[in-house]
């Protein structure tokens, strides 16, 4: 049955932030499901727009999940410049570090959470190491402003392995005070 002469269709909905909400809702998804229980429906749910809508905007779940890692990559490396802002001495640069491996910077277990399912998918994904390896670029260009290239290499593996540690363990890791230690060592500061 069509609609009488002169009666107003309905209009499409404007949403210009539709494909944002999307990809910040697949970021949410992955965080509390990970990759494998990422899914349309749960990313439609969460950003609370049709179902229609994912497959309007992106080429699959692969290109969404692509572009919600780009976009967490993105945040994180901003979070993580940040952390330096102001920092002029080596003391300031090992409270920064610690701050990073302890989450005073902005970083919470559930970005960490996407962090890893990225690193897993890239191991299974050779075109999401693209995405790695600029956050990676981007992480020592940050530390190079301190040190060299390979103290920068070194450090920011540090301080993905610390994090790590702690994001994983079941019970108490290092204290701030040890972290800092441990930092300072590796940085040649005093602790």
């Amino acid at each position: 049955m069509s609609a009488p002469a002169g009666a107003a269709r309905p209009g499409r909905r404007y949403d210009p932030d539709r494909r944002d909400r999307i990809i910040d809702a697949a970021v949410d998804v992955i965080a509390d499901h990970g990759v494998a229980g990422t899914t349309h429906r749960r990313i439609a749910a969460v950003a609370d727009v049709p179902l229609g809508s994912l497959t309007y905007h992106f080429d699959g779940l692969v290109d969404l999940l692509a572009q919600a890692f780009r976009r967490h990559a993105e945040r994180m490396s901003r979070s993580y410049e940040a952390a330096f802002d102001g920092v002029t001495t080596r003391a300031e640069l090992v409270d920064a570090v610690t701050d990073l491996i302890h989450g005073d910077a902005d970083a919470d277990p559930r970005d960490w959470a996407v962090a890893y399912e990225l690193y897993l998918a890239a191991l299974r994904d050779p075109a999401l190491r693209t995405v790695t390896e600029s956050w990676m670029r981007t992480s020592r260009a940050v530390l190079q402003r301190f040190m060299d290239p390979t103290t920068a290499r070194g450090v920011d593996a540090l301080i993905e392995g610390l994090v790590m540690h702690r994001t994983l363990a079941t019970t108490p890791g290092a204290t701030r005070a040890e972290t800092r230690e441990i930092v300072a060592r590796q940085l040649g500061a005093p602790a």
